[in-house]
């Protein structure tokens, strides 16, 4: 196990020093020698030294290692000094000041410069290079040229990702900002769980719900209006991506980027058994989207799965940006296990080594996604660390649910199974409803105690970092982003001691229990704000009566969605350990409380969403193959969105059950949806039904959430 360890950290750690040099002859063993391995390496040796003439002949690029052959529809240049490479090879060479023959190092008079060109991209790309020229509308040195290759030898790319375009915008891509254009603010609630408690009474676990609700973005609001974008999809084009699922994503991801506006940037990375990135972080103006759409295009899938490598470089672009628009973020999405990193996972286990593997993944990734991942707990009331979140897409059934989990938790996004092939597009447009809609950022939700007596025992906050200090007479939640009209919902349990004041309140004894204020960033102002709530207080009778016994119904379907987290977090890990039967009689037990509840009884909406889900998580684990199947992604899934409180997409549908009864809930028609998300969603469909009506019909046939067999 410290081998593999070993093995992996080398694997996994960001080392800006392993860029590959810019003009040399890579020592790697060109796909069509087939001689044993010694004799290739004193080959190689010998060729990366001087090249011979023998080399020269047989025709190959001292860059990529590959034979240069002009049948296959590649420019070749050949030099003054009559040795040939790829065009875009040697082209990619020269930008970065290398002007001598790589071979016998001869300096060249005439140089090979590569112009911006939509015609740069081999449409159909049959298992070769994806050479993307990548125009520039003003300066045609300001951006790199992309050369990738996937399932062949390495090519170069910069040492450091910051040939980022420059974020200066003209007075025709944005408008200056306006105070008013921000009338409104985010909204913070508190409310007690019963409104008294007896006057001689100790009470332990009191619950208090705090509450923040971002405001809404106005209909048809401009791209100006609205925070920018940094954007960088990682995408996967193994082999087995082959077909109609690679055709799928590249509807998918050209979606994306036809709904970026001029002020949001996208960089796409792929990987197969390589990573590469074809497209750098580039504004999305007509000029921008239409390139990026050719990359798009020219993909193919061939190789092997090197998940974490496309991560790494996704991460690096991010970091190595020279400018930074306010909101940044990482889409990741393949279809199978990475079969060069975490190979141990991929082995047959036992249940109980399945679980211990699983977790030992989480801590690895927590270590080598220390730049990007969210914070640690003990760090929550110092600066908060710059975080990108990886939202990570499981697409269909063989994928890695596990490590794609582990992968946005320690980032702090989220993780959407995408079960039907056909859903790839509602996924994508469901994920950027949200990052195209952030009204507020560094948000923290602070409660202090304003009695004697009256403690903070507990704040189960999911992922969102907490901490209480003062000997828990503060507590302070760390949420992070808003998107617009999304609501974040927490429980604060209290000790509350008996009545031994004198105060009143219009004649009634009242104990004040907290004071509840948020602080946060204005996304377009980039202003600190601070939003308070009416002081949380109790009613202190000598005897309670009867309307003093009911309890809110907000807080009741609170710790209802808690209950169901909670319980489906339990059941996954008893089904990791082999307990199938015991993680269904878990899950059934949980449904029936639920039920019984005050806030189910009363046809709460959140409620019935709670049980559907229950349901439909049970159906997916009839049996052993049946969970592994998708009973896991689904679940994983779940624990994602209950964790953040976020929606994600989950199995064969993006339409689940409609809510009913109280209109308050935080879910939507698709748990924790937003109208942006779902604005976003039915603009996919609309697309889907006219362009590609045989894949709704596929869709609509499909099982929803609590739907029976």
């Amino acid at each position: 196990m410290a081998n593999m360890w070993n093995k992996l950290k080398k694997a996994f750690l960001i080392k800006h020093s392993e860029s590959p040099p810019l003009a040399t002859a890579s020592p790697v063993e060109s796909p069509a020698d087939s001689s044993p391995r010694s004799s290739s390496v004193t080959s190689l040796c010998r060729l990366s030294r001087t090249f011979s003439a023998k080399s020269s002949s047989s025709k190959t690029c001292a860059i990529c290692l590959e034979n240069v052959r002009t049948c296959k529809g590649q420019a070749i240049f050949t030099a003054e000094c009559a040795h040939s490479f790829h065009f875009g090879c040697i082209a990619r060479s020269v930008q970065h000041g290398n002007h001598d023959c790589p071979i016998c190092r001869s300096k060249w008079k005439d140089l090979p410069v590569q112009f911006p060109s939509s015609n740069a991209v081999r449409q159909g790309n049959l298992g070769g290079p994806v050479r993307v020229s990548l125009p520039v509308e003003n300066n045609v040195n300001a951006l790199p040229l992309d050369t990738t290759v996937i399932g062949a030898s390495p090519q170069v790319q910069p040492i450091r990702f910051s040939d980022d375009e420059p974020l200066n915008t003209t007075s025709s891509e944005a408008t200056p900002f306006s105070p008013s254009d921000c009338s409104e603010s985010v909204t913070v609630k508190a409310v007690p769980e019963f409104p008294a408690i007896a006057s001689s009474a100790i009470v332990s676990k009191f619950s208090v719900l705090v509450g923040v609700r971002a405001p809404g973005l106005c209909d048809d609001a401009p791209d100006s209006k609205r925070a920018p974008i940094d954007l960088v999809t990682v995408l996967d084009v193994s082999g087995s991506m082959e077909g109609s699922k690679l055709s799928l994503l590249k509807r998918a991801v050209q979606f994306v980027i036809q709904n970026l506006g001029p002020s949001d940037r996208l960089s796409i990375v792929v990987f197969a058994s390589n990573a590469r990135r074809i497209f750098p972080l580039r504004k999305m103006t007509n000029r921008g989207r239409d390139d990026a759409i050719i990359a798009i295009r020219s993909l193919s899938a061939n190789g092997g799965t090197n998940i974490m490598e496309g991560l790494r470089q996704g991460a690096r672009i991010l970091h190595e940006r020279r400018e930074k628009n306010p909101v940044a973020s990482i889409i990741l999405l393949s279809d199978g296990k990475d079969t060069f990193n975490l190979h141990y996972i991929n082995e047959p286990q036992t249940p109980n080594q399945n679980t211990t593997n699983s977790r030992q993944v989480q801590d690895q990734l927590n270590i080598w996604l220390n730049p990007i991942r969210w914070g640690n707990r003990e760090a929550v009331t110092e600066t908060r660390p710059i975080s990108i979140p990886i939202h990570t897409f499981g697409f269909g059934t063989d994928h890695d649910p596990n490590c794609m989990h582990a992968i946005s938790d320690a980032s702090g996004g989220t993780f959407s199974f995408i079960q039907s092939d056909g859903l790839v597009q509602d996924a994508f447009a469901r994920c950027i409803g949200g990052l195209l809609s952030v009204v507020a950022q560094e948000l923290r939700l602070n409660v202090k105690s304003v009695s004697s007596g009256v403690h903070i025992e507990s704040i189960p906050s999911g992922k969102y970092l907490n901490d209480i200090s003062e000997q828990g007479n503060e507590g302070v939640i760390d949420v992070g982003d808003l998107y617009a009209d999304e609501e974040k919902e927490f429980l604060v349990y209290l000790t509350v001691p008996a009545f031994l004041s004198t105060e009143s309140n219009g004649g009634f004894a009242t104990t004040s229990l907290l004071d509840v204020k948020c602080s946060y960033k204005e996304i377009l102002s980039m202003e600190m704000r601070e939003v308070k709530c009416r002081m949380v207080e109790l009613r202190r009778p000598d005897v309670l009566c009867p309307a003093d016994l009911i309890p809110s119904l907000e807080v009741d379907r609170q710790k209802n969605r808690i209950w169901v987290a909670e319980g489906i977090a339990e059941a996954h890990e008893m089904a990791e350990q082999g307990n199938l039967e015991g993680a269904k009689v878990l899950l059934k037990n949980r449904r029936s409380v639920l039920l019984h509840s005050a806030s189910a009884q009363a046809g709460d909406g959140l409620c019935i969403w709670l049980e559907a889900e229950l349901s439909e998580i049970r159906e997916r684990m009839v049996n052993m193959e049946s969970y592994q199947h998708t009973g896991r992604a689904y679940m994983r899934s779940g624990m994602s969105s209950h964790s953040w409180q976020r929606s994600t997409t989950r199995g064969s549908s993006t339409s689940q059950i409609a809510t009913q009864g109280d209109s308050s809930s935080n879910t939507g028609q698709h748990g924790y949806d937003t109208p942006s998300m779902v604005s976003m969603v039915t603009k996919s469909q609309t697309l889907n039904f006219r362009d590609h009506p045989e894949l709704v019909e596929r869709t609509n046939k499909s099982c929803v959430l609590g739907s029976k067999p």
